[in-house]
């Protein structure tokens, strides 16, 4: 009894000392409701339709359609490295890449993000579908923490079962980008999950792969590109189960040289012509041309 007593002392004379600050110290109270103790993220009401962003390029509704998704965002500033956010570096890799597809004409292009703005992942993947899209490019840049000198490009397709070590520590970092306060925001289930390996999804992904093929052909000898280009891993931004999807990690945003370059007018250029060649060449295999 005499330990239960205790325990209760313990337990209790706390509760009652923070009970009394907030019935007579008005102050406390304010130090939970200061602005600059908050961070306020306004997110969608349940149920709410998705902002959808404009399809540029031909009104023919037959072309292909390039989603190209700025990683990151809002509060989200993703990895930096030499005075730089991922964030600002993956929307103007984004824009370029755009630009250079909507050029040459004959595809059709949209963007999840054109601004400042966060989204959660599979708001990502989502406004992929509703806009009926025929691929899906995410955009990133890697971090490899202290080691500077760390440097090259890869592409992720989706895999339940990660291609080596740093391919699913990178999907578990990205994939926390849905976490706001600890809360997943990601609401689709194991249903989603089931169908992840079916007849559809095995297509979109090997399809995915012959895209990842042809940009490291297309950027061999001008774009630095990781010992090990082409991996896989459970990323959540991937996973639509019919529409082929990569994730890009454009290169090391830790690494100065590499953030210097990718950030230049010359770097996004040439990012950006590389990459559209290659989807250009996918989009006529794709229709057998």
């Amino acid at each position: 009894m005499a330990f239960i007593s205790r325990l209760s002392v313990i337990v209790l004379v706390p509760a009652v000392m923070l009970a009394g600050l907030f019935l007579f110290w008005p102050g406390f109270t304010s130090l939970f409701a200061n602005d600059n103790h908050l961070v306020r993220i306004e997110l969608p009401e349940p149920g709410s339709s998705l902002n959808l962003p404009a399809v540029l390029g031909p009104p023919d509704a037959s072309r292909p359609l390039i989603v190209i998704d700025a990683g990151h965002g809002g509060h989200d500033p993703g990895a930096g490295g030499d005075g730089l956010q991922e964030k600002t570096l993956t929307l103007d890799l984004a824009r370029t890449l755009r630009d250079q597809l909507l050029a040459n004409g004959g595809i059709r292009v949209a963007l999840t993000r054109d601004d400042d703005r966060f989204l959660a992942l599979a708001e990502r993947r989502d406004i992929a579908r509703a806009l009926g899209a025929t691929l899906f490019l995410s955009i990133h840049a890697d971090s490899a923490g202290e080691e500077k000198d760390v440097s090259g490009a890869s592409l992720y397709t989706l895999s339940a079962q990660a291609s080596d070590e740093a391919a699913a520590r990178l999907a578990t970092r990205e994939n926390r980008a849905d976490r706001i306060n600890g809360m997943v925001l990601d609401d689709q289930n194991g249903s989603v999950n089931a169908i992840l390996f079916n007849l559809s999804q095995r297509r979109a992904r090997d399809d995915a792969g012959e895209l990842a093929r042809l940009i490291v052909r297309e950027g061999e000898g001008e774009m630095v590109f990781h010992p090990s280009p082409r991996r896989s891993a459970a990323f959540a931004v991937l996973k639509s189960p019919d529409i082929p999807s990569i994730l890009f990690e454009a290169g090391y945003i830790t690494n100065p040289d590499e953030a210097r370059r990718l950030a230049s007018p010359e770097g996004r250029m040439q990012f950006g012509e590389i990459v559209a060649r290659a989807i250009r060449i996918y989009f006529a295999r794709q229709a057998g041309g």
